[in-house]
């Protein structure tokens, strides 16, 4: 079957991803509510959360993000198939992303917590989608396998920064350390899980790049989470770098 991309569905998709770039630019350059999205995170000290530098990753999602919206001027047939079958799933996604930036510098953190599980879950459709729909090539999933592996990582830290806004700072029945480690380790089986369903290697790096943050951000005060999170990270990459030797397999599930 001959798909073409609607037009109207080509430039919904780069309007709704300029709006959600321009809407981060200026969530850190005015800021919004007069106050960073560090600045927020620094104060309710989730232990599950990366170092600074680690949160420039987002860089290269919106890079990837911006070659995939081009893309569908110049699509293959089976790209262009699974672009209409995503149809405005993308756009979904963009109005989630907003929404939890807007609602996190309000501090509408109960709020952000659906905001963020609704960016997850249409992404995760998307994913499916691209997945499901046979010989697309290699770019058409590789923008959304960091972008699910990242949005995976901040879903857990935005857990933890609902308990913390509610004053459980120091954990609910164990300790936020305890919290931190088991969160750790379940989220290492994710990224082998994940993986290995998928035959995705790039997901499983993502979370081995916020582990390594997580180790970086807390060896000083908390020497068992960064320990925990550098040898999961040591773990994940070992088996993600596994996928490399046999690359034809990749996506290929």
């Amino acid at each position: 079957m001959n798909y073409q991309i609607p037009k109207t569905l080509i430039w919904t998709n780069i309007f709704a991803l300029a709006i959600v770039i321009t809407v981060n630019i200026l969530s850190n350059t005015l800021p919004i509510n007069n106050q960073t999205a560090g600045e927020i995170s620094d104060r309710l000290n989730v232990l599950f959360t990366p170092a600074g530098f680690v949160f420039s990753i987002w860089s290269l999602i919106y890079l990837l993000l911006i070659i995939w919206v081009i893309r569908q001027f110049v699509a293959r047939p089976a790209d262009e198939e699974a672009y209409s079958s995503v149809g405005y799933w993308f756009v979904i996604s963009c109005f989630f992303n907003v929404s939890w930036l807007l609602l996190f510098h309000y501090e509408f953190f109960l709020l952000t917590m659906v905001a963020m599980i609704g960016l997850l879950l249409s992404l995760i459709v998307i994913y499916r989608i691209i997945k499901k729909t046979p010989h697309t090539t290699f770019f058409m999933r590789l923008p959304f396998s960091i972008y699910v592996g990242w949005v995976s990582v901040a879903t857990i830290v935005n857990v933890g920064v609902v308990f913390n806004s509610l004053g459980f700072e120091e954990g609910l029945i164990l300790p936020g350390e305890v919290w931190t480690i088991l969160l750790i380790i379940v989220a290492l089986g994710l990224g082998i899980w994940f993986a290995w369903f998928n035959t995705d290697p790039f997901y499983a790096l993502v979370l081995v790049w916020a582990f390594f943050g997580i180790g970086v951000e807390r060896q000083v005060e908390y020497p068992a989470i960064a320990v925990t999170a550098w040898i999961a990270a040591a773990i994940l990459a070992v088996y993600a770098v596994t996928f490399f030797f046999q690359p034809r397999k990749i996506y290929q599930r």
